[in-house]
């Protein structure tokens, strides 16, 4: 089986963010950049389904600017991938979903690919669209939203589940399709320091981004941080009566939270 996993840089969650110059997007200057949380869980996905059906490959592609897009394709060929392609944006630090989308259909589409994995939406934007834009363009079913892939080689299809208000959907799929991840069946492993050595090494193809058709693109408007914390209020007490009684006192008469 041949699987495509398409990953992104997103900011760690503890590097310290400001605006650029222009205030309308993130200044990287000194930015640690990671795999995105569900492509992370996408990854792992791939591997499983590596280890559990013989002879299968993964291939992991990303678009976006040097260097942060070459770090995590060896991010993840650290953690077990086989293949790894960056779709050089150039100069371009964003780019809207749409766009990357038809950046890695394009690239996709000159390799082997039975099941393309991505993860739901990335914790920049969390727009969840690119899913969805690489079945058109590809012209395969796309889902979303999916855990617990599984595939049921008696049968020839994926099997998956999608949660719903109080309860999940099952669902099955042909080959070749997209799927955005929710969750794999695993937590994401850790890459061994022997990996990531080799990592260091490892070929990486790189393509510029072919010239997308014109469409419709979302442009960032304006980049800034949430106001400054005040500080916590402590609360003293003896009992935990006390501090509950303390607290909802200072919700109704100072928070106004309560009538």
């Amino acid at each position: 089986m041949e699987i495509v996993v398409c990953v992104k840089p997103v900011p760690d969650a503890e590097t310290r963010l400001r605006a650029a110059s222009d205030g309308r997007t993130l200044d990287s200057e000194g930015v640690k950049f990671v795999l995105a949380g569900y492509d992370e869980s996408a990854v792992e996905q791939a591997l499983l389904l590596k280890e559990a059906v013989p002879g299968s490959k993964v291939h992991v592609v990303a678009y976006g600017p040097a260097p942060r897009t070459e770090e995590v394709l060896r991010s993840a060929i650290a953690l077990g991938a086989d293949l790894a392609t960056w779709v050089d944006a150039g100069a371009e630090r964003w780019a809207d979903p749409i766009r990357a989308a038809r950046a890695l259909a394009a690239a996709i589409a000159t390799v082997p690919h039975d099941l393309v994995l991505c993860g739901k939406h990335s914790g920049d934007d969390e727009a969840g669209l690119v899913a969805a834009a690489l079945g058109e363009l590809l012209s395969v079913p796309d889902f979303s939203c999916a855990v617990d892939l599984r595939w049921d080689a008696a049968q020839g299809h994926f099997q998956f589940r999608r949660p719903v208000e109080r309860g999940t959907e099952t669902w099955t799929a042909p080959l070749p399709c997209v799927v955005g991840l929710q969750q794999a069946w695993n937590d994401p492993r850790t890459a061994k320091l022997p990996a990531i050595l080799k990592s260091r090494k490892a070929t990486i193809a790189r393509t510029a981004a072919s010239s997308p058709a014109p469409s419709p693109s979302v442009t960032p408007e304006r980049f800034e941080l949430p106001p400054p914390r005040t500080g916590a209020k402590l609360i003293e007490y003896r009992t935990p009566e006390e501090a509950a009684q303390k607290l909802v006192h200072l919700l109704r008469e100072e928070a106004k939270v309560f009538p």
